[in-house]
Formats: structure tokens, C-alpha cells, sequence
């Protein structure tokens, strides 16, 4: 028992750090995969939004499966998902197989509120703080380490080599996943919620469809404006299904509990907070000095700036779970938003040498880190254990959703401020991002400082040992 407790957290990271790194095989390869397969760039921006769409309809229907006793299945199913689409993607057959692959890949992206569910589930509790902080920090350590190596591979070896490297490290997240993931705890399946499924899919396909080409159709045009409205439509259909139905897909009726409430909305914002620094920096790091700011750096050096951000991510971490038991849940997302607050103006103020950024995007590491590892600890308060895939998997959605409008958010400032024939934004764009940015955290902190202490807590906190009732409901004891 003492190996397999040993062996469980290591191989639940490898398998979300995994999703996060083949996540990133998206957009820093855009350049290259339109040049090597001859289609446009909005054509190849595809690559990207076809991942983010399958990911938004399997995310939620894994997050329910993941509820019951199906949960080790559907794990390891989506990091075959991801195996299979990454060989699609790396073999030479064309653009629309390649589209294929990538929608393939899409399913491994609903992996992590699978993985937190585990590990609440399986491991002890001296151990399980510490270990759901890790896993929910994935995504911000991923980027950070995917896009410089990604980079290096496709410029060794072209996106042939950068897929492979997606496939080997699937396959052997997999063999892993295979020896340490146990079954599940709960023996009882609910009936799936097909046609919530189907509403939030088109919902969020329109809304994802829309960010991801608002740009190149422009933002207030027909096509972009028409499918908003629908998508805005019908999700607010989905809203009145879910709250309807007996079985939901999403546990909506849980975002009447302040600590649910709070950690969506501020999981929303940070997401979004997140990408406005992201996107806009490895565009400024690429930007040629001839236009009298940029740092002239290749797609490589962009990628290697995101390094100190996933490490610094990866190193505080380490430090949340100390920070919680001195503190408290409620003090720590309101001061890590003011680390990220503090990282845009160090933006704003300080962006003339390379050293700078770096400094930036170390600060936002324990931010966005810190962030990310708390987050668990507001939901898993407040919601049963039957129900952590579900509601992990709708915090999945908002990230998406948030780093979607965060990107879409960011180009549009930029392009506001590039003169027209010109191809870069001028300098004065970035300062407004990141007013924008500043201002979206502080939003992010009054979020958090509205969550109320001690309210309507129908579970246990993190504080006390976790187990399943004996009599199999899933509530905490």
C-alpha cells in the first residue's frame, strides 16, 4: 500500500503535466504548420481551435463518468486519445487527418479533474493537500516547459518530431497510468445528461469558434456578432436544462454555495489575467528591435522566457499548503492576486531588456501558481466527493473558456494600437494590456475576499482527514 501511495502522485503529475505539454503543441506551431502544410494561418489556427472544442464537450461528459465507478476507464481511455492523435498528427497525410489528430488530442485535455478526483479519493490526507495542489498546477508549469521544448523539436526535426515527442510521452504516460490508477471508489453511475451535453458542446463550440476568429473576421462583424448571440443563447438554455434535470451534467445547483461561486468567478478572471500576460509577452519577446521596443528574440528565446514562470510555478507549489495552515483559503487568493497585480506593473514600468521580462514572468509564476493550488481547496469544501469530477471538470471549462478570451482579449488591444499597414502594435499597446490585466486582478481579488468565512459548508475542509461514508453516498464524514 505504502509503494502504491508512493507511486500514485507521481504518476497522476506525469500524466497531467502530459496534457498541459501536449497542450501547447497549438499555438507557438502555427507559423510552422501552416508553411509545411500550405494553408493559410487562419487555416492553421484550426490546429488549435479544434482541440479547445472537443475539449469543451469532453470535458464535462468525462467529468460525470469520472463520478462513478468508470472513472480509471475513461483516464486511461483519453491518454490513448491523446497517443492515437499525435501519431494522426505526426504522420504525412495531409491537413484534414492532421485536424483529426489534434481533435484526438482534444479529449486528453479533460484528464486533470480526473486526476484531482483520484487523489482526493486514494491518497491519505497528509498527503493529499500537498498532492491536489500539484496537479492543479499543471497547466501553468506545462506551458512554460511545452513551448520552448516543442519549439526546439520542430525547428530540429519539423512537426513531425514535435507530434512523435506528443505520442512517446502519451504512451508512456499511459504504461504508467495502466500500473498506478486504481479503480474507483463509487460504485454508482448516474444516468449521463446527453442533451446537457449537447448544449453546452454547441454552446461553447460557438463561443470558442467565435474568440478564436474574431480577429481575422473582425469583432464586430456579422458572422462574429451572430454567432455570439447564439452561442450566448444557447447556453443560457443549458443553464435552465441543468437546473431542471435530476441528473445534471454540471452540478449547477453547487454555485449556490459561496466557496463554488467564488472559486468559478475567480478561476474565470485568472485564467483570463493569465493569458493577457502570456500571449502578449512571447509576441514583445519576438517583436524586432527595428521597431524601436521589441527584443528581436526567435520563437525559441520566447518559449525559454516562460521557463522561470513554470518554475517558480512548480517551486510555490511547495509552499501553498504551508502558506494555508498559517493563514487561511480566503487570504491566500486575494494575495496571490496581488502578485499578479504587482507582475502587470512590473510590466507596465519595466519591459526594455530581456533580464525584465524574465523577472515578469518569474513574479506571475507565484501568482498564477499559487493560484492554481488553492483553487482545489475552495470546491473540495464545498462539494461532495461524488460529485469532484463534475465540478472540477466545469473549473476546466472556465479555465478553457478564460484562456481563450484572455488570448482573444489580448490581440484585440494590440491590434487597436497597430497603425494600419504596419505589422506590430505600437508600444503603447502593451501598457494598456496590461492595465487591462491589472485591472481584471483586481477584479479577481475582490472575488475572492467576497467569499464568505464559514457560510452553508455542507463538506469537511481540507484541514480534516477525508474519507467515503460507509454507506457509499460519497458525502464526507
Amino acid at each position: 500500500m505504502v509503494t502504491f501511495e508512493r507511486a500514485l502522485l507521481p504518476g497522476l503529475t506525469l500524466a497531467c503535466m502530459v496534457v498541459a505539454i501536449v497542450s501547447s503543441l497549438g499555438a507557438p506551431l502555427i507559423p510552422t504548420i501552416a508553411a509545411e502544410n500550405q494553408v493559410s494561418l487562419a487555416e492553421a489556427q484550426w490546429s488549435l481551435t479544434i482541440t479547445l472544442l472537443v475539449a469543451s464537450v469532453a470535458a464535462p461528459v468525462m467529468g460525470r463518468l469520472g463520478d462513478g465507478p468508470y472513472r480509471r476507464q475513461v483516464f486511461l481511455l483519453s491518454l490513448v486519445a491523446m497517443m492515437l492523435g499525435g501519431v494522426l498528427a505526426a504522420l504525412p497525410v495531409g491537413f484534414e487527418p492532421f485536424l483529426v489528430g489534434r481533435g484526438l488530442q482534444g479529449l486528453g485535455l479533460g484528464l486533470t479533474p480526473l486526476a484531482i478526483a483520484t487523489a482526493r479519493e486514494a491518497l491519505p490526507p497528509e498527503r493529499m493537500r500537498a498532492g491536489v495542489a500539484m496537479l492543479s498546477t499543471t497547466t501553468a508549469v506545462g506551458v512554460g516547459l511545452g513551448y520552448p521544448v516543442t519549439g526546439l523539436l520542430a525547428k530540429a526535426g519539423g512537426l513531425h518530431l514535435a507530434y512523435c515527442f506528443g505520442a512517446a510521452i502519451a504512451a508512456a504516460a499511459l504504461i504508467v497510468s495502466w500500473r498506478v490508477v486504481p479503480e474507483s471508489a463509487q460504485r454508482r453511475q448516474e444516468r449521463l445528461d446527453i442533451a446537457g451535453a449537447v448544449l453546452l458542446g454547441t454552446g461553447l463550440a460557438g463561443l470558442l469558434l467565435a474568440l478564436s476568429k474574431g480577429e481575422k473576421w473582425g469583432w464586430g462583424s456579422g458572422p462574429v456578432i451572430g454567432i455570439l448571440v447564439a452561442a450566448a443563447a444557447v447556453l443560457a438554455v443549458w443553464v435552465w436544462w441543468e437546473l431542471r434535470v435530476a441528473h445534471p451534467l454540471v452540478p449547477l445547483r453547487l454555485l449556490g454555495e459561496p466557496a463554488v461561486l467564488t472559486a468559478s468567478v475567480a478561476t474565470l478572471l485568472a485564467a483570463v489575467g493569465m493569458y493577457l500576460l502570456i500571449s502578449p509577452v512571447t509576441t514583445f519577446v519576438q517583436t524586432p528591435s527595428s521597431t524601436g521596443y521589441g527584443l528581436g528574440g526567435t520563437v525559441i528565446v520566447a518559449g525559454l522566457v516562460l521557463v522561470p514562470f513554470s518554475a517558480s510555478s512548480y517551486l510555490v507549489t511547495r509552499l501553498v499548503p504551508w502558506l494555508v495552515r498559517r493563514t487561511s483559503y480566503e487570504a491566500v487568493l486575494p494575495l496571490s492576486s496581488a502578485v499578479m497585480l504587482g507582475s502587470m506593473v512590473l510590466f507596465i514600468v519595466a519591459r526594455d531588456n530581456i533580464w525584465e521580462i524574465v523577472a515578469v514572468m518569474a513574479v506571475a509564476g507565484v501568482g498564477t501558481g499559487s493560484i492554481f493550488a488553492v483553487m482545489p481547496g475552495y470546491l473540495m469544501r464545498a462539494v461532495p466527493a461524488h460529485e469532484t469530477s463534475s465540478a472540477m471538470s466545469f473549473n476546466q471549462i472556465l479555465r478553457t473558456v478564460g484562456y481563450s478570451t484572455g488570448g482573444a482579449l489580448g490581440a484585440v488591444l494590440l491590434q487597436a494600437h497597430t497603425t494600419p499597414g504596419e505589422s506590430f502594435p505600437a508600444n503603447s499597446g502593451y501598457t494598456v494590456v496590461g492595465v487591462v490585466a491589472c485591472v481584471g486582478w483586481v477584479l479577481t481579488a475582490a472575488a475572492a475576499i467576497l467569499l464568505p468565512l464559514g457560510r452553508r459548508r455542507r463538506t469537511t475542509t481540507w484541514n480534516r482527514p477525508v474519507r467515503i461514508s460507509s454507506r457509499s453516498t460519497g458525502e464526507f464524514e
